[in-house]
């Protein structure tokens, strides 16, 4: 598929609105960031010790590098050795970090690179920039994904899950080529609502 057969002007209107809507949720849930950032400093003393926050360079619209933000999970590396096929070093997730992950809530500051244009609240999930370099090298499929803003959430997040290795990231992309080209309110709503049961059900658990 060429790049030039992505035609996300055709429906200029929809990502006005998505754009608008992206910026009215995020400073929405702005007090409950707050709230979780209070929280989670208290319990770091316990049971995550460190930083609350880890800022990692990801691979953003046009291939464009950003800094993703999200609550610290992991107990902390001076670098990252894990390569694009390795599996998530699940030794380094903390006791705290584990719960978060389930509910997904260290991925809510990320509301902070919606509102500065870096993200949208639904899109491709941004990878880690080194990664995706690679990926760009290797995947015909992956430079088109970048062609509109990087998601929260997103469609190949709820049908695969996490993405590792070559094989999963190809899967991974062409879903997301899916959602680029049918991009609508419609396929956002259900896509929020299954982000939602999946929160839902990790607090449920």
């Amino acid at each position: 598929m060429d790049q030039s057969k992505i035609n996300i002007s055709a429906n200029n209107l929809y990502w006005f609105f998505k754009r608008f809507s992206d910026l009215i949720i995020s400073f929405l849930l702005l007090p409950l960031l707050v709230f979780c950032t209070i929280l989670i400093v208290c319990l770091n003393v316990f049971y995550n010790r460190g930083k609350i926050f880890f800022i990692q360079k990801r691979m953003g619209k046009n291939c464009k590098p950003f800094f993703a933000i999200k609550f610290r999970t992991m107990s902390n590396a001076t670098i990252i050795n894990r390569k694009h096929s390795d599996p998530v070093e699940t030794e380094r997730i903390t006791s705290l970090g584990h719960y978060l992950r389930k509910v997904r809530l260290d991925e809510l500051p990320q509301i902070i690179n919606v509102i500065k244009g870096d993200m949208s609240l639904i899109g491709p999930r941004p990878d880690y920039y080194e990664h995706a370099v690679i990926f760009l090298n290797t995947i015909p499929e992956y430079r088109m994904r970048h062609v509109i803003r990087p998601g929260i959430s997103g469609l190949a997040q709820i049908r695969l899950g996490y993405a590792e290795g070559i094989k999963a990231t190809k899967n991974k992309s062409k879903i997301d080529l899916f959602y680029i080209d049918n991009a609508c309110f419609y396929l956002d709503i259900k896509i929020f609502i299954a982000t939602l049961l999946t929160i839902i059900r990790g607090f449920g658990k």
